[in-house]
């Protein structure tokens, strides 16, 4: 029994023939490892990056008991209930100085945002809850609790603590707390290499002129658009023919080059094309139906470098010297938004997890249908939606209209992905929905 179907066979209820959306997620999970390259990088270059190690702060953040609000400090324990406060006014202090005097019961000290408290001090009034004289302010009854507006020393992070963890996505306001902490440079995985080409004999690159039978290529460019959104490098391998010797060399060059390869068209399950004779040839690939809509045919697996052994390519090694043995394979279906689906579906979350993101996957969000979505159980569903707010405040969808897998159209018009579950039947209008929205990967 292969490795793949080792992995698959651990899957409860797996049938080779028709794999649920779930079991691929779940059998993905189990085939892909993290890549182990580590680099060091300013934060300036570190953004989208995954962390490759934990971040210890070494402070205190805030370092230092200090002031939330512009207004008037003082020491607690003078707030009767029921009862006003005066307090005499005995200086100044701004933020980036410490006062070295010393208060007394009934004064206070004009302080500025992000100001250090002074010893002793334990409470802000805000001033503009105060009535000021020259040199006196007045509270009104029952205006502050003890405590009120001054952040403690430590109560964002203690020092010695992890701030953001290995495996974590350096997005801006990660980049901000590391920065926060004094922090220069941070440990990151390096970033994927893809390697994408598109099959057949009927695929036009642009600049060709039209001819009877055959499409212009998209794939190539909604796939090179998901991967840089994802922070891959992207090597494009461009239009390859469905013919052996060409093939063959399309992936042993993709092998060499990238950790993972993903094709478009010629993977339909029980077709006797050359895509997958060379795929089999060259590695480990499983080819399945999965029991969705859009989509169906995918090809996933494995190409090994010693099965490459007379290809000019094979002279790439990583940056610590050792040749990788193997390249992730994923065959997408042809048409068009099907193979985005399945890149969305499948594919993103494998690529996320070869870099090093340990994060769960982004929750989905939850919307009203506007309109019935005919479903028969047995298959997930993706389809595309237009998600807004309704009169109440609630967010409903709809669909882009026609569904069919080659309207790239409605793709460009959706905002989200209506996910229709496996076991799920027809929504009814004004029935929840689950929607993987796009913002930020398409």
């Amino acid at each position: 029994m292969s490795t793949l179907d080792q992995i698959a066979a651990k899957l409860a209820g797996y049938n080779p023939q028709a794999m649920s959306a779930d079991q691929v997620t779940a059998f993905l999970a189990q085939l892909v490892q993290p890549v182990t390259e580590v680099q060091q990088l300013g934060l300036f270059q570190a953004l989208g990056r995954m962390l490759a190690a934990d971040i210890i702060s070494p402070i205190s953040v805030p370092p230092h008991n200090n002031s939330a609000m512009d207004g008037y400090a003082f020491e607690s324990s003078q707030l009767k209930p029921g009862q006003g406060l005066q307090l005499t006014i005995v200086g100044t202090v701004l933020a980036g100085q410490t006062w070295s005097g010393r208060i007394q019961s009934g004064e206070c000290l004009h302080i500025m945002t992000g100001a250090m408290m002074p010893p002793g001090l334990d409470t802000v009034v805000p001033q503009e809850l105060v009535t000021r004289t020259a040199t006196h302010i007045s509270l009104p009854p029952d205006t502050l609790r003890p405590g009120d507006n001054c952040r403690l020393k430590g109560e964002d992070l203690q020092q010695g603590q992890p701030a953001l963890h290995k495996g974590e996505l350096l997005t801006p306001a990660a980049l901000g707390l590391v920065a926060s902490l004094g922090i220069q440079t941070v440990p990151v995985w390096r970033p994927l290499k893809v390697a994408t080409f598109s099959t057949g004999n009927e695929i036009m690159s642009l600049g060709e002129p039209p001819r009877p039978g055959a499409v212009y290529d998209s794939n190539r460019y909604t796939l090179f658009g998901l991967l840089t959104r994802l922070g891959c490098e992207v090597i494009d391998l461009g239009v390859v023919r469905d013919e052996p010797a060409a093939l063959q060399a399309a992936f042993e060059q993709a092998a060499s080059q990238a950790d993972a390869i993903i094709t478009s068209g010629g993977v339909s399950v029980g077709e006797a094309d050359h895509t997958k004779q060379i795929m089999n040839q060259l590695g480990e690939v499983a080819f399945w139906r999965v029991a969705m809509r859009p989509g169906r045919p995918l090809a996933v697996g494995r190409l090994f470098k010693d099965k490459l052994a007379s290809s000019p390519f094979i002279e790439r090694t990583d940056s610590s010297g050792n040749e990788s043995k193997s390249t992730l394979l994923f065959g997408l279906p042809g048409n068009p938004v099907a193979a985005m689906v399945s890149f969305l579906a499948f594919v993103r979350p494998a690529l996320l997890r070869l870099m090093g993101n340990q994060a769960d996957a982004p929750p989905l969000l939850q919307a009203r249908s506007t309109e019935k979505l005919p479903k028969k159980p047995g298959r997930t569903e993706y389809q595309r939606g237009i998600v807004s707010t309704a009169a109440d405040g609630s967010l409903q969808v709809k669909t882009t209209g026609n569904q069919g897998s080659g309207v790239l159209s409605s793709m460009a018009r959706a905002n989200g992905l209506i996910v229709l579950a496996h076991d799920q039947g027809t929504v009814q209008a004004g029935e929840l929905v689950n929607v993987m929205m796009f913002d930020g990967v398409i």
